[in-house]
């Protein structure tokens, strides 16, 4: 990932790192290469940025690095449409597995190391505002209704408490503490 302030000066880093992945005997993958805005100028349109056999690279909306996926926006802002789309997916492998022959207390162990670790893949280094974790959260509980066969939130949470089955948002403030904790340790 290059990271510019400006487009001449990421076209100039493009140069630069074209030039190395030469010595190495490498070149870019124009098919996989990607360019992308953050900040207040995000949605004006840009030069486009040409690598040194002359292909032009796409702008786009979305990228994913890493498994995480970073959107077009004035401010650092990651998408959670993906995490939710593979938790659902995971959780219905799940459910249609083992629903009719496995206890609760078996299929929320099952989800809480399998599906959660999915939901929350990487978000401790994402900024997240109140509505992203309640949308999080939002996903949990009404796996939880689905799963206890209730509409009821005050059920749902007396459920939640009963197996020790935290919310996204209190798992992602302890990963997040723990994250910054050793990234001040490594300073």
């Amino acid at each position: 990932m290059l990271l510019a302030p400006s487009v001449s000066e990421l076209q100039r880093l493009l140069g630069l790192c074209e030039r190395e992945l030469q010595w190495l005997d490498l070149c870019i993958n124009v098919k996989k290469t990607c360019c992308m805005r953050v900040g207040p100028r995000h949605d004006v349109v840009c030069s486009n940025v040409v690598t040194s056999s002359g292909l032009a690279l796409p702008w786009v909306d979305e990228i994913r690095y890493l498994g995480v996926f970073i959107v077009r926006n004035r401010r650092f802002k990651c998408s959670l449409v993906n995490s939710k789309r593979s938790f659902y997916r995971s959780v219905n492998a799940i459910l249609g597995k083992v629903l009719s022959t496995a206890t609760v207390d078996v299929v929320l162990h099952l989800i809480k190391f399998k599906c959660i670790p999915i939901l929350l893949y990487g978000l401790e280094v994402c900024p997240l505002n109140r509505a992203d974790m309640q949308s999080l959260d939002f996903c949990v509980n009404r796996l939880l209704m689905k799963l206890f066969h209730t509409n009821n939130l005050s059920v749902v949470e007396e459920c939640r408490h009963c197996f020790n089955f935290a919310l996204p948002s209190e798992i992602l403030c302890q990963r997040t503490e723990k994250f910054l904790r050793k990234l001040i340790a490594h300073v």
